[in-house]
């Protein structure tokens, strides 16, 4: 896949702005609560219905601190509500509070609930001091041994801005280069802006999450397509440029 940015949506209207504006994957969640905070299930199914398989989609599930149980209920009641529609492609499950816990054995119980057609993912936060959440690697090597498909990075505290000009960014590539290393596709976030995406292109994510950046209003507001149009453009000049400077061949496949 060439597409690059994945956009964060909160209703089927915003899902279908980011469509429009060119967006690779969908994923859906609810911004009120948290950084991967899980949406309604009837809105996480109507977000479903309006991608209708046109790009992969995803579902942000919460924190595993709210309890492996409540976990597997959000999936099973928006599965419920798809009621036999195209599932996700894959769930998010983030490690906030979850340092100290036995959290890859609750990861695991999470993952087993999850049907054959929908991958796990881990959701690591740069910001994992300030999360109370585990280091990237040590969330790089469990998802690993889960069985994960993907890994996201991601930064908990929204309000000290974009993850390439925090406290982290100079961790990050380091970070990348592990999942990468244990065959983990990355999706990069954390506020990130449009400038944000050649560097973060640059240093191995494999998709950009974007949310702030493609609203009008900030994160709490609505997606664009016209702002969304804007960073997929971006996003793939920026990987036509890395993809140049390796030696490889740029053009889509």
């Amino acid at each position: 896949m060439f597409g690059v940015v994945r956009v964060s949506v909160l209703d089927p209207a915003e899902a279908r702005a980011a469509l429009a504006g060119g967006a690779a994957v969908i994923d859906v969640k609810e911004p009120r609560h948290g950084p991967l905070g899980c949406a309604a299930p009837e809105t996480v199914a109507a977000v479903g219905r309006a991608v209708a398989g046109a790009v992969p989609w995803t579902v942000a599930l919460g924190e595993l601190a709210d309890g492996p149980a409540a976990l597997a209920r959000r999936f099973d009641d928006a599965m419920a509500s798809l009621a036999g529609a195209m599932p996700p492609a894959a769930v998010k499950v983030g490690l906030a509070g979850m340092n100290r816990r036995a959290w890859e054995r609750d990861l695991a119980t999470v993952f087993a609930r999850l049907g054959t057609a929908t991958a796990p993912g881990a959701g690591a936060y740069a910001d994992h001091e300030v999360a109370a959440a585990p280091d990237p690697r040590a969330g790089v090597a469990a998802a690993a041994r889960l069985g994960c498909r993907w890994l996201l990075i991601d930064t908990a505290d929204k309000s000290r801005g974009s993850v390439m000009a925090g406290e982290a960014a100079a961790s990050l590539a380091g970070w990348i280069a592990a999942a990468h290393g244990a065959r983990l596709p990355v999706v990069l976030a954390g506020s990130l802006t449009r400038d944000d995406l050649p560097a973060a292109v640059a240093i191995g994510a494999t998709l950009v999450g974007l949310r702030t950046a493609v609203c009008c209003g900030g994160r709490l507001g609505v997606v664009e397509e016209g702002l969304v149009r804007a960073a997929v453009t971006s996003a793939a000049r920026a990987r036509r440029c890395s993809a140049i400077t390796a030696g490889a061949d740029p053009r889509p496949t």
